[in-house]
């Protein structure tokens, strides 16, 4: 049974038939199809020509007298504001369509279900082709703007949203979704129902009254704006029957409707509040004082009239109030749930629930000496199960075990809780942990038995406090989803499970709660604990078959084989061993860093010539744009202020950065960003067994394939900031007989560029091994390399890696001080001297736009769909993504290829130095003194082998007592 929340389950009912709704409505117009499917001659009604409802009209339609509030609401309208509400950041699914129009339409209906509890809904639409206004008027919203093809492509799903809803959809031919809320709205107000009618669009001012209402639910910074009669009065200082009047002479630029030229809104307004109407100022005209108003409205006066029908509602279109029809009965899940799950919505599909007690499937929770024996026996027969454990805890190297659970084939599973209470085996809970461990260890460690999982590195850390090594990890159903769709945000068993089972999983929340009364898995009820851990092995076994035809399709079995999965022990191994920091060195450099804080303070405080808080954005934007006027000592624009005020962010700041007070404000921002983020928190971070720091690798993340840190983020450690550098020094090698072997590749997306180009100046540039920022600017200007001054090689620096980011002249221009004309011209001899490089370029957005994807050397897929978006902002987004992902994805493959190649050497040659970090390019290694002969050259020459190439590949190793040594030696 499925089920929707918030609305009771006694709102659910057998979803409408939308489209004969729509037919009945055009038959009580006596029309035929083929008269529908043309241009309408139609003459329109005002609201006071309506005829008055009878009483035969209420019991013509069962269910019409029964009073409520009635939601109509403007889908065209809605769908418009949807998409662009996104429109900087769109919503995008892991292969590349826009789904921002479905999202944001879906999140209002949920919405207003959930904040209205609507007794009548109803949602219109405009139909295909021209309307009756045409036909008036050809010129009819022809200067609008060419809908965007996105969202074209999503109306489909829009409708399929509308009736998951279970809520009619009225579009009737020849008019505009408009005219069909204003007939059916005045309707419904006869009969004495609430209007709200939800939109954004000031036209429907005219229909305003005590009954109904605007309902705007998408207003910037408002949560809900309901507008009745008053609001006529504030935007067009008239009552409402008067809005066509002040529409028609101040016409409306959005649909093209020409008014009076050169009356404006205030004119126009008025006009009307002196004449009442235009009819009547036109018959006394000669009223008007000034003559040169006259004299537009004379010449202008067939517009003002023409003007009055296009902007007056169609109020006795074919539709109709149709009470029963209209009544809100609660979405129909069985209709959500799959379209949420097609557009990767699983933030939606948390919003309806699935009831699991009609799901086929046996969870056992192993209390008992007679079920212990039963588990032991199937498990003994294993050779392949999925395992997770669950824990006190998200750090899997401080959490205890609280229990784990086991599933062998899919819908059964067993769970060991770690916990019982009295214990199942002896007289402690110790005796019940050593033959838990006891029973598990040789399975787990056994590579023969193939062991299936949901983020296992995770569980193989928790193991690992116990003594055991696992091994034989075949599968993980997160690091699967992440090669078969990158771009998904989420990659948890819970969005997993809603995208692929349509299943929604018991919430972790539900089990110890959120905030400051969380609880932990070792204080939950035994038996809910062991459904939940159940249920994930479960789900996760049934996830398997599932993401392996995913993969087969999308061509990436190789990358999961070869390179992800055994990555994760690789990670797992990193993870572990941490990396050991000076905390009396970060205790000196907070000292260092607090005096130098509380220095640029003063001389900032000194600069504005008062104190203030720094730290606030609004603050400091007034003593910057207000009260120094910093932006006119440097002749430059002031900032736009907006309701937050002005912007102080980074690039505004870098913008003035010429003045001192600007200068001191970015070091003082550096300064305490290092100081918080690394040299307070780093001690906290050291764990207390081991007194090392251990990050957390997130291998399922970044969509281009690279690997990111967490708790701490050892990757954003500033390297070329003096401060930044100074924190490497903090990292120190694990013992007195060890050091630290950093191993980085040099210009390595380059020379991938080179080799994916067949660039022949490029390739022979990395060949030759020449500077390969010299030798650019060297061709490019007909000029020998070493003659070549310091400007331009950091020009073609700038140029030689922006290519591979889509650099344009503007940003090229910005970052190395040339005029935009100047870099263009760069641009153009860059493309002209490595033509190689251009039809790589073209050739990849060819693909790409040929199959919605591109991929790097390793076959991983990047799904792209905005490349001809008509938003020139996201296409050139998508464009730069498509260019830069086969270059920065394959440069990611290539680390990974090249650890788990370096671990598997280390473990064959039974080494005790340890990999313990990787950032980027970079791999850092703790190495003992006594086998750093053998390290280093493994290390090199197995990174430079880890791909071919057409070019080489070039590592560079440094070795030193902390990392900033061994980084820069």
């Amino acid at each position: 049974m499925t089920r929707f929340h918030p609305i009771r389950e006694s709102n659910l009912a057998p979803r409408i038939a939308f489209i004969p709704l729509v037919d009945a409505l055009a038959a009580r117009s006596n029309r035929s199809m083929s008269e529908r499917k043309a241009t309408p001659k139609y003459t329109q009604r005002t609201i006071s020509e309506l005829p008055p409802t009878t009483k035969s009209d209420t019991e013509e339609r069962p269910g019409r007298g029964r009073k409520g509030r009635v939601f109509l609401l403007d889908g065209t309208a809605l769908a418009y504001r949807s998409h662009f509400a996104l429109l900087r950041q769109p919503l995008l699914t892991s292969k590349g369509q826009n789904i921002s129009a479905l999202f944001v339409f879906a999140n209002t209906l949920f919405r207003l279900i959930e904040l209205e509890h609507p007794e009548f809904l109803a949602v219109a639409f405009d139909p295909k082709g021209d309307t009756f206004r045409h036909a008036q008027y050809k010129e009819y919203k022809a200067t609008r703007d060419k809908t965007p093809e996105e969202l074209i492509a999503m109306f489909p799903a829009l409708r399929r949203l509308v009736e998951g809803f279970n809520a009619p959809i009225l579009e009737i031919p020849g008019f505009e979704a408009d005219d069909v809320i204003a007939t059916v709205a005045l309707e419904a107000e006869k009969l004495g129902h609430e209007v709200m009618i939800v939109t954004g669009d000031k036209d429907f001012l005219q229909i305003v009254s005590p009954r109904i209402k605007l309902y705007n639910v998408l207003k910037q910074g408002v949560d809900v704006e309901i507008q009745g009669e008053d609001a006529a009065a504030a935007k067009f200082g008239v009552t409402p029957d008067k809005v066509i009047e002040v529409l028609a002479l101040m016409g409306d630029s959005s649909d093209n409707v020409p008014g009076v030229p050169g009356v404006g809104p205030k004119t126009a307004t008025e006009l009307i509040q002196k004449f009442g109407s235009v009819e009547a100022l036109y018959e006394r005209l000669a009223e008007v004082d000034k003559k040169g108003l006259r004299e537009k409205l004379e010449s202008g006066r067939e517009s003002a009239m023409l003007s009055k029908k296009l902007v007056t509602f169609a109020i006795d279109a074919p539709a109709h109030f149709e009470g029963e029809s209209f009544r809100y009965r609660g979405p129909d899940a069985e209709k959500l749930l799959p379209l949420f799950k097609e557009f990767e919505l699983s933030s939606l599909v948390k919003r309806i629930s699935v009831d699991q007690q009609h799901d086929d499937h046996v969870y056992e929770i192993v209390r008992t000496e007679e079920q212990f024996a039963r588990f032991e026996r199937e498990f003994a027969a294993a050779t392949t199960f999925v395992f997770d454990t669950e824990t006190t805890g998200l750090d899997p190297l401080r959490a205890r075990i609280v229990g784990a659970a086991i599933a062998f084939e899919p819908r059964k599973a067993w769970y060991l809780p770690f916990n019982c209470d009295p214990p199942m085996f002896g007289r402690s809970r110790e005796d019940d942990h050593a033959r838990l461990i006891a029973l598990l260890k040789p399975k787990l460690e056994d590579p023969r038995i193939g062991k299936r999982g949901q983020n296992a590195k995770y569980d193989a850390l928790v193991m690992r406090k116990y003594g055991i090594e696992l091994r034989g990890l075949d599968f993980d159903t997160m690091v699967a989803s992440y090669c078969v769709s990158p771009g998904d945000m989420q990659h948890n068993l819970d969005a997993l499970a809603l995208k692929y089972l349509s299943f929604r999983k018991i919430p972790t929340s539900d089990l110890i709660g959120t905030g400051k009364n969380q609880i932990t898995m070792e204080q939950v009820p035994i038996e809910r604990v062991g459904h939940y851990s159940c249920e994930d092995v479960d789900v996760t076994a049934r996830l398997i078959p599932l993401l392996e035809k995913e993969m087969a399709d999308a061509r990436v079995e190789t990358l999961f084989t070869t390179v992800e999965m055994p990555l994760v022990k690789v990670l797992t191994d990193i993870e572990a061993a941490g990396m050991r920091v000076d905390v009396d060195l970060l205790a000196h450099l907070s000292k260092d860093f607090e005096k130098r804080i509380e220095h640029l303070t003063n001389e900032i405080y000194a600069l504005a010539g008062e104190a203030f808080n720094i730290n606030s954005p609004k603050q400091l934007g007034q003593i910057l744009f207000e009260k120094l006027e910093v932006h006119k000592q440097l002749g430059a624009k002031k900032p736009r202020a907006t309701q937050t005020g002005y912007s102080t962010d980074a690039a505004t700041l870098e913008s003035i950065k010429a003045h001192p007070i600007a200068d001191k404000i970015l070091a003082y921002r550096s300064l305490t960003k290092l100081k918080g983020t690394y040299v307070d928190a780093l001690p906290e971070l050291v764990n207390p067994d081991t007194g090392r720091i251990h990050t957390s690798f997130n291998q399922a993340v970044a969509a281009t394939g690279r690997l990111s840190s967490s708790d701490p983020n050892l990757q954003n450690i500033p390297i070329r900031s003096e401060e930044g550098a100074k924190i490497r020094t903090a990292f120190v090698p694990g013992t007195d007989d060890s050091v630290l072997l950093s191993a980085d590749y040099s210009q390595v997306e380059l020379r991938i560029m080179a080799h994916l180009s067949g660039d022949t100046n490029l390739k022979r540039a990395f060949a030759e091994g020449q500077d390969v920022h010299r030798w650019t600017a060297g061709l490019i200007f007909n000029v020998k390399p070493e003659e070549v001054p310091p400007e331009l090689r950091s020009r073609a620096k700038a140029i030689n890696f922006g290519v591979i980011y889509g650099m344009g002249a503007q940003r090229l221009a910005s970052e190395t001080g040339m005029t935009q004309k100047e870099a263009q011209s760069f641009i153009e001899a860059y493309f002209q001297t490595f033509a190689g490089v251009k039809r790589f370029i073209d050739a990849t957005l060819e693909q790409a736009r040929a199959d919605g994807y591109v991929s790097t050397m390793l076959g991983r897929r990047r799904y792209i769909s905005e490349l001809d978006s008509d938003q020139p902002r996201i296409a050139a987004q998508a464009k730069n993504v498509a260019i830069n992902t086969p270059i920065q994805g394959t440069a990611a493959d290539l680390i990974k290829v090249a650890m788990v190649r370096i671990a598997a050497e280390f473990e064959k040659r039974c080494l005790r130095s340890r990999m313990i970090l990787q950032v980027h390019d970079e791999l850092v290694f703790d190495v003992f003194q006594d086998e750093l002969d053998v390290v280093k050259p493994l290390v090199k020459n197995t990174m430079e082998s880890a791909l071919e190439l057409d070019v080489p590949l070039l590592v560079e190793c440094g070795v030193g007592k902390n990392w900033l040594a061994a980084h820069g030696s």
